[in-house]
């Protein structure tokens, strides 16, 4: 079974989850403010990214890892050090604090080389159910249309996009109709890591 189907059928399992829940989520008033133009937020390490730490001159302390589920990654000499969460500038103090009692000065980097907890997943009535990776900014209809479009009994009225946060899970409603009349233009909402969005049938 190949990596899509296999998440093709997780999906599946999310999209039962999400009618499930949809009594759950906390139905937003409006739209999610949008970042500023240009404005870049640093990115968070999350599960299961892999990372690279590269100690200079020290390449025994070098290596490539996974963050594992438990938001841990194991760090030579250090053992495991927790990463979901920080941003690798974060992760670097983190390590490079630790390491200074073993070795002077030591200079430290952390690098993304798989940014694999950067995703959204679409369940529902699209033709390629799925996760998909988030490499770029991109909008509902965006992600609606990576996964193939709509299929023939999609209910395009009723999208929901949920998201998790602090509070609990929060429910965005999108129009797909009612955005091509040009009604409900700021529903088309920047979606986030995390994110599913469902498409009723």
């Amino acid at each position: 079974m190949s990596s899509f189907h296999k998440l093709s059928v997780m999906a599946a399992a999310v999209f039962l989850l999400g009618f499930m829940t949809f009594g759950c989520a906390r139905p937003a008033a409006e739209s999610p403010p949008e970042e500023q133009a240009g404005l870049r937020v640093p990115y968070v390490i999350g599960i299961p990214d892999i990372l690279r730490i590269t100690v200079w001159k020290n390449p025994e302390l070098s290596v490539e890892v996974p963050v594992r589920s438990d938001g841990k990654i194991s760090v030579p000499l250090l053992g495991d050090i927790q990463a979901e969460g920080l941003t690798p500038a974060e992760l670097k103090e983190v390590i490079s604090g630790e390491l200074a009692e073993y070795i002077s000065s030591p200079n430290v980097t952390v690098i993304v080389i798989q940014a694999n907890s950067q995703v959204v997943t679409v369940v529902g009535g699209v033709l390629r159910a799925g996760t998909l990776p988030l490499n770029r900014q991109m909008r509902v209809l965006e992600v609606i249309a990576a996964v193939g479009g709509f299929n023939t009994w999609a209910d395009r009225s009723d999208i929901r996009i949920l998201r998790p946060t602090p509070e609990g899970l929060v429910s965005y409603r999108f129009n797909y109709s009612a955005y091509v009349a040009g009604k409900e233009s700021d529903a088309n909402i920047l979606v986030e890591p995390g994110d599913t969005v469902v498409i009723p049938e």
